[in-house]
C-alpha cells in the first residue's frame, strides 16, 4: 500500500465509521494531511468535544488522548499507537508530587498541561504554554508551585515578579537540551533569520529569541510576519510543515536534536489499524480521576477563558 492509498483508505473509513481525526501539529506530514484538525494539544481537545461524531482518534502522545476523552467523556477516544508518550508528562509519578507539594504547603499548585490524568487530578489548575501567564496572573494565590516544566514556569515567572514561584526540575528533553550554542550558530548560518522559539526552551535560549510562543503562535507568527527567513527553536516537524505552507519563505532548525520521537512513532497504518479495531487503545480513566482532572482544567477556563 502506497501512502496515498493509506491516506485514501483512512479517508474512506473516516466516513464508514464515523471517527474524528485530531493530529498534533508535530506529526507527520501525511497524517496532517488527512487529519479533521490540526493544532495544539488542547485546542485539539476542544475540537474534539464540539464534534457530532462518536469516535475521536488523538494523533499525538497519551495525555492529549486523555485530555480529549476528560472533555467528552461520552466520546470513545482512541490511541492509534499505544506506546506514544511524553517524557515530559511522565516524569513525575502522583507520589512524588505528593511528596513535594509538601516541601511547599502553602503554595497554589499549577499543571502545565503536558502532565497525565493523574497529576491534574492532584492540581489546583492546568495552564497551556500560551494561557500559562494570564491564567497564573488571574490567580488569587500568590504563591506557585508550578509543575513540572521548569522553563515555562521561568518564562512566567519572569513576566509576573509579583508572585513567588517554586518549580519542579523537570521539562521536555528535546527543549531543554537547546543551549547558547545552538542559537549562536544558528545566528551566524543564518544571520537575517528571525530565532521564533517555544517556551520549553532554557531561560538563556528565550532571552535570545526574536518571538516566544506556542507552538502554533510559532507557526502563525512566521506565516504572518513580513520577514523571509526564521530559525525554529521547537519540534524540527514545524520547519518542514512551514516549508510546505509557506514556499516563498526559508526555515532553518535550532539543532538537529529538537525530535521528539514518540510524537513521530504514529503512522498512517497505525490509524488503519485502530479503525478497523486491530490495533490502538482506547483511552478509559477512572471516575475520580476524570473528576479531579476535569476540575482541574475547567478552573483553567474559568481563569482563562
Amino acid at each position: 500500500m502506497t501512502v496515498r492509498e493509506a491516506q485514501d483508505e483512512i479517508l474512506r473509513l473516516k466516513k464508514e465509521k464515523d471517527f474524528c481525526i485530531l493530529a498534533h501539529v508535530y506529526q507527520s506530514r501525511d497524517i496532517l494531511e488527512i487529519a479533521d484538525y490540526k493544532g495544539d494539544s488542547y485546542g485539539l481537545s476542544v475540537q474534539a468535544s464540539k464534534t457530532e461524531n462518536k469516535n475521536v482518534i488523538m494523533c499525538g502522545v497519551r495525555f492529549m488522548a486523555e485530555t480529549c476523552k476528560i472533555l467528552s467523556p461520552d466520546k470513545t477516544v482512541f490511541l492509534p499507537n499505544p506506546v506514544a508518550g511524553c517524557p515530559m508528562a511522565e516524569q513525575m509519578s502522583v507520589q512524588t508530587l505528593r511528596e513535594f507539594k509538601k516541601k511547599y504547603p502553602d503554595y497554589a499548585t499549577v499543571a502545565y498541561v503536558n502532565t497525565t490524568s493523574e497529576l491534574k487530578a492532584e492540581c489546583d489548575v492546568c495552564v497551556t504554554s500560551s494561557s500559562a501567564v494570564k491564567i497564573c496572573k488571574a490567580m488569587p494565590e500568590n504563591k506557585i508551585l508550578f509543575i513540572p516544566d521548569p522553563n515555562l514556569g521561568n518564562y512566567v515567572a519572569e513576566k509576573l515578579p509579583e508572585k513567588e514561584f517554586a518549580f519542579y526540575d523537570g521539562g521536555c528533553p528535546r527543549h531543554k537540551s537547546m543551549t547558547d550554542s545552538d542559537v549562536q550558530k544558528s545566528r551566524q548560518l543564518h544571520p537575517k533569520a528571525l530565532l521564533l522559539v517555544h517556551p520549553e526552551c532554557p531561560p538563556e535560549v528565550v532571552k535570545n529569541a526574536d518571538f516566544v510562543g506556542s507552538t502554533t503562535e510559532i507557526m502563525s507568527y512566521a506565516k504572518n510576519s513580513g520577514a523571509k527567513e526564521f530559525i525554529i527553536g521547537t519540534e524540527n516537524s514545524i520547519v518542514e510543515h512551514l516549508q510546505y505552507d509557506c514556499p516563498d519563505k526559508e526555515f532553518y532548525p535550532l539543532s538537529v536534536n529538537l525530535f521528539c520521537p514518540e510524537m513521530r512513532v504514529t503512522t498512517l497504518m497505525d490509524i488503519i489499524g485502530c479503525m478497523n479495531g486491530t490495533s490502538g487503545e482506547k483511552i478509559e480513566l477512572n471516575d475520580e480521576v476524570m473528576t479531579g482532572a476535569k476540575r482541574c482544567i475547567e478552573r483553567m477556563i474559568a481563569l482563562g477563558g
